[in-house]
């Protein structure tokens, strides 16, 4: 193994490396000074929402409310260099896809909306007015609307989200896959049903006053860093903070804040973790019912004595039902089945337990390592039922607290951009707009792919993402999207569902979240919502990276005039002219955005209500709901074990490197896991390795095990000793997104299962058969 490739790295989270990671990226995109510039105005009152991660600004009067993460994310937008016409013309999509994910990244930002052209496989550039009659041509000659896909990422504004779901509902057809239905959607059907609301019960205050913080599935040192500094000052003053991770992650061991003037001057840090639980990946269910089944003993064994329950009698008593039923299933559940699940010990356990209890106040975190497995929403509604036995839902300094990802993910959600809409929200619409919106469900992401594969859907739109590789069975999805008459793309820069095409394809490039959008009544801001359900402006302050350039509202109300015509009830072209009349018309719309323009204006913007916060359960039960959930014993993972007898199967969890969000690839860094240069990379316990008769460096194939019997491969990846349990892989995405089965998803919410896929390990053979890109040299791109 390269010495430059893998090595270790001591240092903490933040600190030195942090900056100078941000000075690196800011140099390397040609920004240096105005990147600089342009930092110093994200997340403030009068600039721009960081286009990164979904975590809450805090009071927006520090000079410094960035991470290192959404540092890399505004220079890869506000970078110099330019993907324009030339680029397409240089090179034919064949060509454009063998090179790798961030060889198309570095290529910069897209200048003019371009058409394929089938006959010469280049991308040729179109006009606005061109672009928009094609694919107005195309939506209105498919014999039915449901015949179309509308797909929406998490970086779009409420504004451009809520004209998009309002043209395709009067466009006619509920068919809106989004991110949501790939991260987070776990999160929302188990909260939804057991406490009536599918978003966090808890603000930044509730921070600053819990005793316990328990997170699960979560490493906010890449994903969130921002949450880092929140950890910080809990640690700093005693909250205990209980991590639940596989893998041992830097940012939940160790922090240097760079705005400490004293860490940074001694290379200090601050401890995180109080406790650190490597389970096993996907044993995050079991583990929480151990808790539950000691705090349950703890409590008869304390009323058995004579003394006071342990429990929130009162609040389980005029808040919740199914106590009884809940806690004689917890109580029947062996410890044996507890622990070989949860791939913890008894006493460590029974220690999680214990801190549970004697914390008085407790917040529990949770992100994708929880709601990516097939038992996700049992897995939440276990994190729940945790948080309802001491009442810790609806008061200060407690509740649930699932981390969004992208920075408007929750905000697309609450303006709509849903395959399943509550009839009470069409009703509004049919009111207030006077047109009939469909009523049958829509596609989500695996039912748009399934559609798409059996042609029952011929034309995909994208609004915004990288679906081509975001989505889970990568060979699937690109199989459905190339079967479809046109698919079109609204981006920022080049990627490689730009290459996975239809018949008709379509790029519209259109302006960032740093750049000024003029528009007829002038200078625009849009708005977007946190994790933690803060609604906010934010304005642009740059220059767009070219004058041909649309906003997302533009081209979602063009594309709408020039679809529906003159069978539409809306002025689209109209509301467009000043975001103030869309506000007007999402505040018509939703009740909780009354007087919107008036109240996002007050700076730091305003918080929506939530009913669980305030004790209000609306749900068919009327109450909270304990759930009770057996631990899984006859999952993917389990089956495929049986079937493949004595060879190993691994279960593979797909994560981030530190040097991309989401699939955007920034560099080729994982600086806190040490690796340098490679994307390709493996980590395994040791133990695991010297099993296999390989040793760290080897290279190795890896091969999923599916139910459905189909053979889905993943070549080329380096074995990387790490702390990770035995059993337990991980590798990162999107590689490793073909070994994710498209029909292997979370019961309920049909959330792909990428982090448990089931697979085996043998050595690399050079034609295993997946292509893979060429990683070429930065310094080597072509611009």
């Amino acid at each position: 193994m390269s010495n430059d490739t893998i090595r270790t790295y001591d240092g903490p989270a933040g600190g030195w490396g942090a900056l100078k990671s941000v000075a690196r990226h800011l140099s390397e995109q040609k920004i240096a000074i105005s990147g600089a510039k342009t930092l110093l105005r994200a997340n403030q009152p009068d600039g721009f929402d960081c286009p990164g991660c979904a975590w809450p600004d805090r009071d927006h009067t520090s000079t410094f409310e960035f991470c290192e993460n959404g540092a890399k994310a505004v220079a890869a937008e506000a970078t110099k260099f330019r993907a324009g016409p030339e680029l397409f013309a240089k090179h034919s999509v064949a060509q454009l896809a063998e090179y790798s994910d961030y060889w198309l990244e570095q290529q910069g930002r897209l200048t003019t909306p371009m058409r394929y052209d089938a006959g010469t496989d280049h991308y040729v550039p179109v006009s606005w007015d061109e672009a928009f009659a094609l694919i107005a041509g195309h939506l209105n000659a498919l014999p039915s609307p449901d015949e179309a896909i509308f797909y929406t990422s998490g970086r779009t504004s409420n504004e451009a989200a809520f004209l998009y779901q309002l043209f395709v509902r009067e466009y006619g057809t509920n068919n809106f896959p989004d991110c949501s239905n790939m991260c987070h959607e776990s999160s929302g059907t188990a909260m939804k049903k057991q406490i009536g609301v599918g978003k966090g019960t808890v603000s930044l205050h509730d921070f600053e006053h819990a005793d316990g913080l328990f997170i699960f599935g979560q490493n906010p040192g890449t994903n969130h860093p921002r949450m880092l500094g929140e950890l910080r000052e809990a640690a700093r003053r005693g909250a205990k903070i209980v991590s639940f991770n596989p893998l041992r992650e830097r940012g939940l061991e160790r922090f240097a804040d760079p705005q400490d003037k004293l860490e940074m001057a001694t290379n200090g840090s601050t401890q995180i973790s109080s406790d650190y639980f490597q389970l096993k990946i996907g044993g995050d269910l079991a583990a929480i019912k151990g808790m539950i089944k000691h705090v349950l003993e703890r409590d008869v064994e304390a009323t058995g004595n004579g003394g006071a329950s342990l429990l929130d009698q009162p609040f389980i008593a005029e808040h919740t039902t199914g106590f009884e039923s809940f806690a004689a299933d917890v109580l029947a559940e062996p410890w044996d089945v507890i622990i070989e699940e949860s791939g913890l010990d008894e006493a460590q356990i029974r220690r999680a337990g214990e801190l549970y209890l004697t914390s008085e106040r407790v917040i529990a975190c949770w992100g994708m390592g929880i709601t990516q497995h097939k038992h996700s929403v049992a897995t939440i509604n276990m994190i729940v039922n945790l948080l309802l036995l001491r009442g810790n839902l609806g008061r200060e300094g407690a509740g649930a607290c699932p981390v969004r990802g992208h920075s408007n993910v929750q905000g697309d959600r609450t303006m709509m951009i849903y395959e399943k809409p509550p009839a009470a929200f069409l009703d509004r619409v049919r009111d207030v707009f006077g047109f009939e919106p469909p009523r049958e469900d829509g596609f989500d992401t695996v039912g748009a792919i399934e559609a798409m594969i059996d042609g029952r859907a011929k034309v995909f739109f994208g609004m915004g993402g990288n679906f081509a590789i975001a989505t889970p069975d990568s060979e699937a999805t690109a199989r459905g999207l190339r079967r479809c008459d046109l698919t079109v793309h609204v981006t920022t820069k080049l990627n490689r569902s730009h290459l996975v095409h239809g018949r008709d394809a379509v790029i519209l490039p259109c302006l960032g979240r740093t750049e000024i959008d003029i528009q007829a009544g002038g200078p625009q801001g849009v708005t977007v919502e946190d994790s933690m359900s803060m609604v906010h402006l934010s304005s642009g302050i740059n220059p767009p990276a070219s004058d041909t350039l649309l906003s997302e509202p533009a081209i979602v109300a063009r594309l709408a005039h020039a679809t529906l015509g003159a069978r539409s009830k809306i002025d689209w072209l109209g509301a467009i002219e000043d975001y103030d009349r869309i506000r007007d018309m999402i505040a018509m719309t939703f009740d909780d955005f009354r007087d919107f323009n008036t109240r996002v204006r007050v700076p730091g913007g305003f918080r929506l209500s939530n009913t669980a916060r305030d004790r209000r359960w609306v749900n068919p039960a009327g109450k909270a709901v304990f759930f009770a959930c057996p631990v899984p014993t006859d999952n993917p993972i389990h089956r495929a074990r049986r079937t493949h007898g004595t060879q190993p199967v691994f279960t593979l969890a797909t994560t981030r490197s530190h040097d991309q969000y989401n699939t955007t690839i920034y560099g080729l860094d994982d600086r806190y896991r040490g690796v340098f240069g490679e994307r390709r990379v493996l980590f395994a316990h040791a133990d695991d390795i010297a099993a296999l008769g390989m040793q760290a460096g080897d290279w190795v194939d890896l091969e999923s095990i599916c139910d459905d019997g189909v053979r889905r491969q993943a070549p080329r990846f380096m074995l990387v000793e790490y702390n990770i349990p035995r059993g337990c892989l991980a590798a990162y995405y999107p590689e490793t997104n073909p070994l994710v089965p498209l029909s292997s998803f979370a019961d309920e919410s049909r959330t792909p299962t990428s982090k448990s896929v089931p697979v085996i390990v043998t050595p690399h053979v050079a034609d295993v058969g997946a292509h893979v890109p060429r990683q070429r040299d930065i310094h080597a791109v072509v611009r």
